[in-house]
This record gives C-alpha cells, sequence and structure tokens, in this order.
C-alpha cells in the first residue's frame, strides 16, 4: 500500500518537477546547444531553428508564437541575424527577456552592415556561453551557482577547442590557407585562425550572386590558385560545383555554418562542428 501511495505522488510530483525547470527558447540550433551545456537538467530548452535549417530565411511557423509566449528567456544572437524575430516576439505577446548572446563582441563590418557569424571563432563563444549563464543566473538565482558550475566545465571544453583549432591551422602552409566557400560565414573563423574565405554569395544567403560575381571568383581561384571549395550544409551546392567544375579546384567537404545536423549527422553539438570543419579544412589544404 506504502508503494502505491509512493508511485502516486511520484506521478503527482514529476509535472511540478518539469513546470520548475527554466522554459527558454533559443533562435537557432547553435545557441541552443549552448544554453542546454549550461542549462543542463534546469532548463527545458526549446530551438526555433532546427539542425540543418537556415536562420537567414526562416519564416516562424504559428506553433513557434505559442513556445515563445510561453518561454520566460529568448536568447538570441543579434547582430541583424533574426530579422523575423521581433515581429514574433511581439506578436507571440510574450513577456520574456530576449537576451542577446553576442552582447560584448566587437562585430566585423560587411559593408555597412554588421557580420552575425561571430560563434565561428571559439573565443567568441565563449562570450556567448558567458552571456547566456548570466542570463540563466538572473532568471532563476536560486540555481545560479548551478549554472556558474555548468558554464565553467563547458569553457574549459571551449579552451581546448580552440586550442586543437590553433595547432591545426599551423600545420596547413601559409600559402595554401584559401578557401571558397558559399556565404560568408566564417569571417570570425578567418580573423581569428588565419585562413581566408571568399563567397559568391554575401553575409545572408538570401542573396543571389550575379554572373560578374560569379565570374570574378573564377577569375580569382585561377589567379591565387585557391585549393579548394566547400558546401555548406544550409545552402544549395549547385554553384560551388559549377565554380568547381570551370576551375578544376577540387570539392573539400561540406562546412558546417549557420546550423548544427540532426544527431545522426557530422555536427549535433556545436564542439563537434569546429572540429568537423577544422578536419575539412586540414585535409583539403595541408597537401
Amino acid at each position: 500500500m506504502r508503494f502505491l501511495l509512493f508511485l502516486a505522488l511520484l506521478t503527482i510530483a514529476s509535472p511540478l518537477q518539469a513546470a520548475e525547470r527554466l522554459n527558454v527558447i533559443a533562435s537557432f540550433s547553435i545557441l541552443g546547444d549552448f544554453v542546454r551545456n549550461v542549462g543542463g537538467d534546469r532548463a527545458n530548452v526549446t530551438t526555433l531553428v532546427g539542425p540543418d535549417s537556415d536562420v537567414h530565411v526562416y519564416t516562424p511557423a504559428p506553433a513557434d508564437a505559442k513556445r515563445v509566449a510561453e518561454a520566460k528567456l529568448v536568447i538570441v544572437n543579434g547582430l541583424g541575424l533574426e530579422g523575423w524575430l521581433p515581429r514574433l516576439v511581439q506578436s507571440a505577446g510574450s513577456k520574456a527577456v530576449v537576451v542577446t548572446a553576442s552582447a560584448g563582441i566587437v562585430p566585423l563590418k560587411l559593408g555597412s552592415a554588421a557580420d552575425p557569424h561571430a560563434w565561428q571563432s571559439v573565443p567568441n563563444a565563449k562570450v556567448y556561453v558567458t552571456d547566456i549563464a548570466n542570463a540563466l543566473a538572473a532568471a532563476v538565482p536560486d540555481d545560479a551557482e548551478f549554472f556558474r558550475v555548468q558554464a565553467k566545465a563547458y569553457l574549459e571544453k571551449l579552451e581546448t577547442l580552440d586550442r586543437e583549432v590553433r595547432e591545426a591551422v599551423a600545420k596547413i602552409p601559409p600559402e595554401r590557407r584559401k578557401v571558397i566557400s558559399t556565404h560568408d560565414a566564417f569571417g570570425y573563423f578567418s580573423a581569428e585562425y588565419g585562413i581566408q574565405f571568399i563567397a559568391p554569395l554575401g553575409v545572408s544567403t538570401e542573396t543571389e550572386p550575379s554572373a560578374r560575381d560569379i565570374a570574378a571568383i573564377i577569375g580569382q581561384i585561377k589567379a591565387q590558385k585557391i585549393p579548394a571549395v566547400f558546401l555548406e550544409n544550409i545552402s544549395d551546392d549547385r554553384l560551388i560545383r559549377r565554380i568547381a567544375a570551370e576551375t578544376g579546384s577540387k570539392v573539400g567537404g561540406t562546412l558546417i555554418s549557420d546550423g548544427l545536423t540532426g544527431e545522426k549527422g557530422p555536427a549535433p553539438t556545436y564542439i563537434d562542428m569546429v572540429r568537423h570543419n577544422i578536419k575539412a579544412l586540414t585535409s583539403a589544404l595541408d597537401h
């Protein structure tokens, strides 16, 4: 009898415990991974733009408004990445605190616009994680120490990851540290680690390159003897394959840019993504 009563109490308690978890929305998969690493089992994390999806051109679904309305925190990248999100928050009537995870990062500029892809530098990712940890701690002060410990452990992993990238790039001959990618997603990686990326699309996948742009890139590849071109997991690959065919450059593989892959893909987490990208780059460029 006591055992049955115990089971009944467990059944009643579990929904309450689930409800006590901090309800957090992350705008896209990379931020979602950061929040899960910091929030652990104290945060219920929902990602709006899922794996292998393009945050630049996302169209919110009606279910997204419901999720945002129920959230206590909405974590966004900022830097102009999620142009669709302010309207979503407003239409949802959300009282959630909107947290910009890139706060404190000095943005690179592409023309007059900020380059939003700041997470491609691992030192910047550490800023994101710190901003997220501070936001979670402010939202649930009783769990602040838990979030601080979680963040510290994850930041140590990012420190190791940063060293791995620098050691890998150091093995690539300097004259071979240049590649073509689909859109301008790797400016921060380039600035941090010294590999030059040239992209036929601009900072957003919404843009379309002109025939003149493509001809200029083909000329640049031939003139600079750029050894490899790369596909991206979120983009149509036909343009890059055409450039490769016309220049004789090899397709070095697929880089993960603006969205993680699903669980069965090569990059279901941020750390997996960076390791995947540096392995693809080094194997294409170091010989």
